[in-house]
């Protein structure tokens, strides 16, 4: 009898047991997922097994809206998703860096709230400005330590010239480049940076043909801007190029640090074209996309040197950059209870003039619809709508191809008085077959001829170290 009771007894534990509510409800991902397509008429795209992927208390996550209920799915378990299109959904991996376009939408019109006239923006812009150089690490922004710069030989191309240049950002971090002149242009010569965005080439090695500043796009554009009449500099990322050279890896270009140090490093570059004979300090430009459009708004927002932009799709107030070197430091967090995003920051160099390139295949094809008419309010707060421009290349994909570079030349003519008649041609069409293409070897600062500096820094954690060590 005894035997029989415990029996029973163990068979209603183990009863009992299979029937929690966590295992009662618990489901497959993948089935879960269909159960969304079937529930909403919608279709659900996922790349890799799913089925061992499990869902608790899954049909209790379902809501009367599609997006709340793959909220509810999806980032408990670190997952995310996007949609592609109307009804078409794709899961992906929680990416921190992306919001919705609604999201994006409704934090611009937070924000709007927040500062209604000129005076309450110039105040949300200094606490701003101070948050983000608090966060970046940069404790001591006008400490200025020699640059020491290494410029090599001059090649002289058609209506201009081209070197290969390094400096010192910090005193054994060598940031190095390719300087763009002009030839027979008015002075004194307008200064426009160029840092790089995330564009890869052949190869592995970021060293290679058309990898940052030695794809034919970045080559295109400075080579024509200095033909205007313009000093141009493009510039390697940190751990790209040859900075990979002294970080010891490539991979430490994804890195929280890499934002620190490329923002510095841009502002340095501004200084060591200023030091140029004849650069004029009343014209300073800056232009980039992609990463490079991050660094772009970034130097406008934090550097009151710089007097136009053109950041090249990368604006958005519902993306902030997916590499850790543009949204690896809470700079985004804000202040005074306003966290910020990518197109308030674009808004901190108003009143001065800027030009958006948006395009109809990444997160910049909201701007049309929502960041720009957010940056015109700004600017209309200093009677300056005029001044920030918005060219939206909708058919057209992330890149600095030519459609995008040409409106970037009218804007830096018009707003620089360069000569972009140098750019025409027979029909009085625009060209770029003046500029010439250089292999990546031929734009090397450093190489078997030229070594390393022996002050030079080595490995990643010596260059953070000694950063940290000159902003105390």
């Amino acid at each position: 009898m005894k035997r029989e009771l415990c029996a029973v007894f163990l068979a209603i534990c183990c009863s009992a047991k299979a029937q929690q509510p966590s295992d009662i409800y618990n489901k497959a991902l993948k089935d879960v997922l269909t159960d969304v397509e079937k529930t909403f008429h919608v279709k659900v795209i996922y790349k890799g097994k799913l089925q061992d992927t499990t869902v608790k208390y899954a049909t209790w996550r379902f809501t009367p809206e599609v997006s709340h209920t793959l909220d509810n799915i999806l980032y408990p378990l670190g997952l995310g998703y996007r949609e592609l299109g109307k009804d078409t959904y794709l899961v992906t991996s929680y990416e921190y860096y992306r919001r919705s376009d609604a999201e994006g939408k409704k934090h611009l019109a937070e924000l709007l709230t927040a500062y209604p006239d000129a005076v309450a923006f110039d105040k949300r812009k200094a606490a701003l400005r101070k948050s983000m150089l608090m966060t970046l690490g940069i404790n001591r922004f006008d400490k200025r330590t020699p640059l020491n710069p290494i410029i090599r030989k001059k090649i002289k191309m058609e209506g201009y010239t081209v070197r290969n240049v390094a400096f010192e950002s910090i005193p054994g971090y060598f940031v190095c480049g390719t300087l763009y002149m002009p030839i027979k242009a008015v002075k004194p010569y307008p200064v426009i940076l160029s840092p790089n965005g995330h564009f890869y080439g052949k190869g592995e090695s970021l060293t290679a043909e058309g990898s940052g500043r030695y794809g034919k796009d970045e080559q295109y554009l400075c080579a024509a801007l200095a033909k205007m009449g313009a000093i141009v500099f493009n510039y390697d990322m940190y751990s790209w190029g040859e900075s990979a050279l002294l970080s010891g890896s490539p991979a430490f270009h994804e890195t929280n640090f890499a934002l620190a140090i490329q923002t510095w490093n841009s502002t340095r570059a501004l200084d060591f074209l200023l030091s140029i004979p004849n650069a004029d300090k009343s014209r300073i430009g800056v232009t980039g996309a992609s990463g490079g459009g991050t660094q772009t708004f970034l130097l406008g927002a934090l550097d009151g040197r710089v007097t136009a932009t053109a950041p090249v799709v990368m604006v958005s107030s519902s993306y902030y950059g997916g590499c850790p070197c543009e949204s690896g430091l809470p700079i985004h967090e804000g202040c005074d209870g306003h966290k910020t995003n990518n197109t308030e920051i674009a808004a901190l160099i108003a009143p001065k003039r800027q030009l958006i390139i948006s395009d109809g295949s990444d997160w910049t094809q909201s701007v049309p619809g929502t960041d720009y008419p957010y940056l015109k309010k700004v600017y209309d707060f200093y009677g300056k709508e005029a001044d920030v421009e918005n060219v939206h290349l909708p058919n057209d994909g992330h890149d600095y191809g030519f459609s995008k570079r040409v409106p970037v030349y009218h804007f830096f003519a018009n707003t620089f008085g360069l000569n972009i008649s140098k750019l025409y041609n027979e029909a009085g069409q625009i060209s770029e077959s003046g500029c010439t293409i250089q292999k990546a070897a031929a734009m090397h600062v450093f190489s078997d001829r030229h070594t390393l500096p022996a002050n030079a820094l080595k490995g990643h954690e010596a260059i953070k170290m000694a950063f940290g060590t000159y902003q105390q």
